[in-house]
């Protein structure tokens, strides 16, 4: 079972961060990049940095892979309406227990910035066996709000709760 370095002063916490896209390389990729400058901002480490196309098995398998490697799974991309968005059809199945706030309270945060379109976002969070799951969206915007407001000041405090006895 993976385990974040706990400790009374502070911890680490290992990101894998999955950009999810049928067009975006490593070259166009914009939320990988915003992501993982605030995760080493923060202190943290990351683990893996990916970008998989937006098929379900193959998001799946991403998740998957990281496991036992990775504390928290950061994904952006996939969580809108339109027909090749498949991120939420891949991630919901797998969890465990669903962090339904972390998708409300970023709909609400949405809203500040970009009003009723913050409607159409399907971002949710929650637990798979030893990981904690966020799937955001693919903007830059979308994605440093949710790592900004919600996931790193909450990050090792997830974490510390997840390995609880």
């Amino acid at each position: 079972m993976s385990t974040c370095n706990y400790n009374e002063t502070g911890s680490v916490v290992r990101f894998s961060l999955i950009t999810i896209s049928d067009t975006r390389t490593p070259v166009t990729d914009e939320s990988g990049p915003v992501m993982a400058q605030l995760v080493r901002e923060n202190g943290h480490q990351i683990i893996s940095q990916l970008i998989v196309p937006d098929e379900p098995e193959r998001i799946q398998k991403a998740i998957y892979d990281q496991s036992g490697n990775a504390d928290v799974v950061c994904l952006s991309g996939g969580t809108g309406i339109s027909p090749r968005d498949q991120t939420y059809e891949a991630v919901r199945p797998l969890l465990d227990k669903e962090l339904s706030g972390f998708g409300e309270l970023f709909r609400l945060l949405s809203w500040e910035q970009v009003g009723s379109r913050s409607m159409m976002s399907r971002a949710l969070a929650g637990t798979c066996s030893n990981l904690i799951i966020f799937a955001l969206p693919g903007s830059p915007k979308g994605a440093k709000l949710a790592m900004e407001k919600l996931i790193l000041p909450e990050a090792r405090h997830l974490v510390t709760e997840l390995y609880k006895q």
